[in-house]
């Protein structure tokens, strides 16, 4: 086989996992028609890329205290849910503004809806956003540099970092894995790191999290949730969740979800 047509059938793999979030490696095997001695070792590649990750008799795309998921499967997740965040987020945006954006699934939903507030500045390090806004008419667009990682579409790392730190944002808009017990998590450092630099150079923080990500953790605690002047939810959170976020003095508010 060559390398080519590994490289395809590793693809299609890849994308159906994605797909359908968890499979075993004896699915795979009759999917593909090839054996589970290929399927592991293109699993293993896969592994190695940060696409999926393997447990004992399967795969998942889904994430883990431990594994943010490729950013290809959080781009498939909670689409209405994010769809209604990003609805209310982008109100609070005004013309004029410098604005910061991570490089969440869930921002690049606000980026999309940003090209009638211009003129903006926007700051991200986000590869996908960095091409919405690069096509936006009145929008100066500064893009954080840094190493590149596949896995999540964007730059981190000490370069990223610096950068940062030069710049003052009027808002950040963010989102992270998990939060509970009043703090927010995420599973990679690297991330973190580059998430509390934004922080530190905006005027205000603007958490933005799904409920599907309300009452988990993840390896690294990123901060607490009364870090962020504006917590927003959508509308598919527990009316207890939000009581309890409240009664911790968070900010919180709930975007509604469109109705049929």
């Amino acid at each position: 086989m060559t390398q080519t047509s590994r490289g395809v059938r590793q693809d299609r793999i890849a994308d159906h996992v994605l797909r359908e979030g968890s499979v075993t490696a004896s699915q795979l095997a009759e999917t593909f028609g090839v054996s589970l001695m290929t399927v592991h070792r293109d699993l293993d590649e896969l592994e190695r890329q940060g696409v999926v990750r393997k447990f004992h008799g399967g795969v998942s795309a889904q994430p883990s205290s431990v594994f943010e998921s490729n950013v290809a499967y959080r781009l498939r997740t909670a689409r209405a849910e994010k769809a209604a965040i990003a609805r209310f987020a982008r109100t609070l945006i005004e013309p004029g503004m410098a604005v910061m954006l991570d490089d969440s699934t869930t921002t690049l939903g606000v980026a999309e809806l940003l090209t009638d507030a211009a003129p903006l500045t926007v700051i991200t390090n986000f590869l996908q956003v960095i091409n919405a806004m690069s096509r936006a008419d009145r929008v100066r667009l500064i893009s954080l540099g840094g190493e590149y990682y596949p896995t999540h579409d964007s730059f981190l790392g000490v370069p990223c970092i610096e950068a940062i730190e030069s710049l003052r944002a009027d808002v950040l808009l963010t989102s992270t894995s998990a939060a509970s017990g009043g703090l927010t998590y995420h599973q990679e450092q690297e991330i973190v790191l580059v998430k509390r630099a934004m922080m530190r150079s905006a005027t205000r923080k603007v958490l933005l999290m799904d409920h599907t990500k309300l009452g988990g953790t993840a390896l690294h605690q990123l901060a607490p949730l009364t870090d962020f002047d504006d917590v927003v939810v959508d509308g598919g959170t527990p009316a207890d969740v939000v009581r309890a976020l409240r009664d911790r003095r968070v900010n919180v508010h709930v975007a509604p979800l469109d109705t049929p």
